[in-house]
C-alpha cells in the first residue's frame, strides 16, 4: 500500500519536534513547590513563605500549589545544610531567607557552609526591627527599659527567634552600644525557634522584651497584648505602626533593617535561576503583594539577581565587622 504525501505543515512540525534536543525542557517547576521556612510556625521566614506563597497562586505564576515547610534548628543552619546537601538541582524549592540567614554566614555558624553554596533569587521587601514589652510591662517607653539596662545590663532579659549572636541578639546590643550601656557581654537575650516562640514568652511576661519585626508584631499590638516601645528604622513607618516612635527620634541612633527573600539550591541551570529571579520580582510588583506589605509593615527593598548576590556578601562583609566590634566573634 503506498503512504500518502505528508502535508507542508506536518512536515514542519515533525522537523521542528526532531531538532529540538533530548531532554529540553521549559524553564522553572511544575506541579507542587517546597517553600522552606528555617524556623517554627508564626515567625518572619514562615510569614514570607506562606504569604508569598499564596500571592504566586494568585497572579497565575505557578501551575500548582505552594507547600511551606517548617525546618527549624541553628537559626536557619538545618535549612541551609539540608538544601546544599539534599536538594541540588531541584528547582522547585525555594527557601526564605533574611538578615538573619546573613548574620549567621558573617559569623561563621554554619560549619563548612558558605553563601556560595546557593544561589540568592531576590527579595519581595524589608522589615524593620522593633523593641516591644507586654501590655502588663513595667516599662512604658525606650527611656525606662534602657535606664535600667544602664544600672544593671542584665536586668532587662530579651527573647528574640535568632539563635544568640543572631540578628534579633545584635539588634539589641547595637541598641545598647549606642546608648553606651556596657559591659555589653552582660546583656541578657535568650533565643528561641522562630519569633512566634519568642512572642509567647513575653505576652506571657515570662521575658521582659521582645527584639524582632514589624511583621512579626502586629496581631499582637491589634490585640493590645504588646506594648512598641521603638522602631528601628531612620523614620516612622507607615500603616499600622506610624504611631509608634523610632528609637532615633528617642535619642538612640541605631538602626535595623531586615530583607526578606529567597535563596534556591545549588547546581540549578542558569535557565531555572533566572527564572525564579523574574517571577519573585512579578510577585514584588504585583499589587496583591503590595497589599501584604502594606498590612504587614513591610517597606520596599528591591533585589535580585547579580545585585542581590553582592548585597547578601556585602552584608556578610559589614556584619562581621560590627559582630567583632561587639565581641560575638573573636
Amino acid at each position: 500500500m503506498k503512504s500518502l504525501p505528508m502535508k507542508p505543515s506536518a512536515l514542519c512540525l515533525a522537523l521542528s519536534l526532531a531538532l529540538l534536543p533530548l531532554g529540553v525542557q521549559a524553564a522553572g517547576p511544575s506541579g507542587k513547590i517546597d517553600c522552606i521556612a528555617p524556623a517554627n510556625p508564626g515567625g518572619g521566614w514562615d510569614f514570607t513563605c506562606r504569604s508569598v506563597g499564596q500571592v504566586l497562586s494568585e497572579i497565575g505564576a505557578i501551575d500548582g500549589s505552594v507547600q511551606t515547610t517548617n525546618m527549624p534548628g541553628a537559626s536557619g543552619g538545618v535549612a541551609f545544610s539540608h538544601v546544599v546537601t539534599k536538594r541540588a538541582g531541584q528547582n522547585d524549592v525555594i527557601v526564605s531567607a533574611s538578615t538573619s540567614t546573613t548574620t549567621r554566614l558573617a559569623q561563621h555558624q554554619f560549619p563548612g557552609l558558605n553563601a556560595d553554596m546557593v544561589n540568592w533569587a531576590g527579595t519581595v521587601g524589608a522589615d524593620y526591627g522593633v523593641i516591644a514589652v507586654s501590655k502588663d510591662s513595667p516599662y512604658q517607653n525606650l527611656e525606662s527599659l534602657l535606664d535600667a539596662m544602664e544600672k544593671n545590663p542584665a536586668s532587662v532579659s530579651f527573647a528574640g527567634g535568632s539563635a544568640s549572636g543572631g540578628w534579633d541578639h545584635l539588634k539589641v546590643l547595637m541598641m545598647a552600644r549606642a546608648d553606651h550601656i556596657q559591659p555589653l557581654n552582660k546583656v541578657k537575650y535568650l533565643p528561641f525557634d522562630g519569633g512566634g516562640e519568642a512572642l509567647t514568652q513575653v505576652v506571657g511576661g515570662h521575658i521582659d522584651a521582645f527584639s524582632g519585626d514589624a511583621s512579626e508584631i502586629l496581631g499582637f499590638v491589634e490585640s493590645g497584648d504588646l506594648r512598641v516601645l521603638a522602631v528601628l528604622a531612620d523614620g516612622r513607618l507607615p500603616g499600622a505602626l506610624s504611631e509608634f516612635p523610632t528609637a532615633k527620634e528617642q535619642g538612640v541612633d541605631v538602626e535595623g533593617i531586615n530583607w526578606r527573600g529567597f535563596y534556591l539550591p545549588p547546581k540549578l541551570s542558569d535557565e531555572d535561576v533566572a527564572w525564579w529571579e523574574e517571577t519573585l520580582h512579578k510577585v514584588y510588583e504585583s499589587p496583591e503583594w503590595k497589599e501584604v506589605m502594606s498590612k504587614n509593615g513591610l517597606i520596599p527593598f528591591d533585589r535580585s539577581g547579580k545585585a542581590f548576590n553582592a548585597y547578601v556578601h556585602q552584608q556578610i562583609a559589614d556584619i562581621e565587622t560590627i559582630s567583632r566590634e561587639v565581641g560575638l566573634i573573636q
